[in-house]
């Protein structure tokens, strides 16, 4: 199967891009922007001096409970930068939610209480709401991982969105919003 069909069946339609949007930042963007492919997993992800964001992690089914996704990790880990990614509040419908969260926060992640992040789906037309986690290897603060964040929206989330889906998506500063008063923490309970 091909590795945007394996993608495109496990995350949401508001989660994904378009084949040719992850096409072209694969080629257009291939600095900061790469694919990591094997018989069970696809790794999608930025990396930019600062931080590395990653876009998709899917490891199938049959190679799940193996280690292939701490495997992975670890070797984001070794460039000794922070790493960013977006996840789903849990849904207590869907039980990967709660196990992807749980995954994350084995690998030593932590939720940016203090990040808002939703959009609004050009495929739906619905807001999608998502929380910010992060690995900081250097106790990095949650503004670094805003910032990098808006950046990370900027360069890839946004880019040529009008080419791939007739419709720009809404400016940074509406989607991503800082919150010092935001308090429940998403990993504590889990």
């Amino acid at each position: 199967m091909h590795w945007y069909e394996k993608l495109n069946q496990y995350f949401p339609v508001e989660e994904m891009k378009s084949k040719e949007h992850l096409e072209t930042l694969l080629k257009e963007r291939s600095e900061i922007y790469h694919k990591d492919e094997g018989q069970h997993h696809v790794l999608m992800y930025a990396e930019l001096d600062e931080f590395i964001f990653i876009d998709y992690l899917f490891v199938s089914k049959d190679a799940r409970g193996q280690g292939l996704g701490h495997k992975l990790l670890e070797k984001l880990k070794t460039k000794n930068k922070p790493i960013i990614l977006e996840v789903e509040p849990v849904d207590y419908e869907d039980t990967d939610t709660e196990k992807r969260l749980k995954f994350y926060k084995r690998e030593g992640f932590e939720h940016a209480v203090s990040i808002g992040y939703a959009r609004k789906s050009l495929a739906t037309n619905e807001v999608n709401a998502m929380e910010i986690l992060y690995w900081a290897p250097n106790e990095e603060s949650e503004e670094l991982i805003f910032d990098s964040m808006k950046k990370t929206y900027e360069l890839i989330h946004t880019y040529k969105d009008e080419k791939f889906y007739g419709a720009s998506y809404q400016p940074v500063d509406e989607v991503l919003k800082r919150d010092e008063d935001r308090e429940e923490d998403l990993l504590k309970d889990l």
